[in-house]
């Protein structure tokens, strides 16, 4: 596996980095390469992708010259997916269209509906305890029947976009939950777009957030990253909420961490501590929260693409600690987390006590995520079968296992990934 950093994820773990950001303001494109050249991007790289010879660029790196023609730093932007504004220019092909400020989020807008806010409530927490498995199609006919026929009402409000916005994305992650990436991944482009109609910066930052999960899980943390990036840029623009930034600089960290970029993940992560402690009046009626539970968790998985065992392993603790048993699906991904770094740490018996905590998670637990991430810790648990206890855990494990496929068979995917 090509372990070197792509310009464009490094790039995206800069956008917070000060000395980054006034290159970008001078147009001192020599600093820029030499940040990038320092967190591991080759000078044969860089100028290959600025469409540069290696020469120039030292002559740019060493200031005995400078950029100067627009269609060079426009060259670089794209190159480098350094966001068109930071370098004086108009928004990139490559960048979403940016909405208009959305009104003040503390109060939710008398067009927003009570009827609309309660789906949303209602639908969430049902999806926090059932998982997405069962309530996917609900929701979808809820969009279908509800929401979409007021989408092309003349006098309709640009609240009537929000909501239908916050229910696709919630549609995305309920498909996700069903192991359907592919729709996932449409339903998150879809509510975005609707974000963008309502002009509900915070909204289509909240997404991008969720694009970036879906794009990280598939295996792409440069799409990862780029999504992150482009979150936290509109969450600049719109209303302060802490828990958002917090929220989008954790899906920073953990993309970059899965490209090892050390440092700039652990930054990711301090910014994303520092968001949550912050506080702050506004709220926003559609997005779902971010809390310190959610953190650890993440924070477990950053340290433990870092090869960090000590701090993977006491996070993971936290997240476990921190999360309320209200929350099934939630809980069960950081009981997996926390028995994974028991078994990196060698501790066997305590990855064996987690494992058999998980075994109380309702088999009825509709998340074919949840049945994934399990069949992989009992993966990493069976090259250790030699052991006794763990031996003895992955029979009982084994018959937990065909409960859970018999009562679940009707939302499991088929091979082929089933129907859209």
């Amino acid at each position: 596996m090509d372990r070197r950093p792509d310009p464009r994820q490094v790039v995206a773990g800069l956008l917070d980095d000060q000395r980054f950001l006034a290159a970008c303001a001078d147009r001192d494109m020599g600093v820029v390469f030499r940040l990038l050249n320092s967190r591991g991007v080759s000078t044969r790289r860089l100028a290959a992708a600025a469409d540069i010879t290696q020469g120039r660029l030292y002559d740019y790196m060493n200031g005995r010259t400078r950029v100067e023609k627009l269609v060079l730093f426009e060259q670089i932007s794209d190159a480098f997916h350094i966001p068109g504004h930071l370098l004086g220019l108009s928004r990139r092909p490559w960048e979403p269209l940016t909405p208009t400020p959305a009104p003040p989020a503390s109060v939710a807008p008398a067009s927003a509906t009570d009827s609309d806010l309660a789906a949303v409530e209602a639908f969430r927490a049902a999806d926090r305890q059932t998982g997405g498995g069962r309530l996917y199609y609900a929701v979808v006919r809820h969009l279908s029947a509800v929401v979409a026929p007021r989408l092309v009402d003349i006098g309709s409000s640009p609240q009537v976009f929000a909501a239908a916005s916050a229910l696709t994305e919630m549609a995305g992650w309920m498909a996700h939950d069903s192991g359907r990436d592919e729709v996932a991944a449409s339903h998150f482009s879809r509510a975005f777009t609707l974000a963008r109609a309502a002009a509900d910066q915070p909204l289509a930052s909240h997404i991008a957030a969720g694009t970036s999960h879906l794009a990280l899980h598939r295996g792409d943390p440069c799409q990862a990253s780029h999504w992150a990036a482009i979150g936290i840029e509109l969450a600049r623009q719109g209303p302060h909420l802490p828990s958002l930034t917090a929220r989008l600089h954790a899906a920073l960290a953990r993309a970059l961490a899965a490209s090892q970029q050390f440092g700039p993940a652990v930054r990711s992560l301090d910014l994303t501590l520092a968001a949550l402690t912050t506080q702050a009046d506004e709220s926003h009626p559609w997005l779902s929260p971010f809390d310190h539970a959610t953190l650890a968790g993440d924070s477990a998985l950053v340290f433990a693409d870092l090869g960090r065992r000590a701090d993977a392993l006491r996070c993971a603790e936290q997240a476990v600690a921190l999360r309320e048993e209200g929350r099934a699906r939630s809980l069960a991904f950081s009981r997996v987390t926390l028995a994974r770094a028991h078994i990196h740490d060698g501790d066997l018996d305590a990855a064996v006590a987690v494992g058999t905590d998980l075994l109380a998670t309702s088999p009825t637990l509709g998340s074919v995520r949840v049945i994934n991430q399990l069949d992989g810790l009992v993966e990493l648990l069976g090259r250790h079968r030699d052991y006794t206890p763990v031996r003895e855990y992955l029979a009982r494990f084994d018959e937990a296992r065909r409960t859970r496929l018999l009562l679940l068979a009707d939302i499991i995917p088929s091979p082929r990934g089933g129907p859209s």
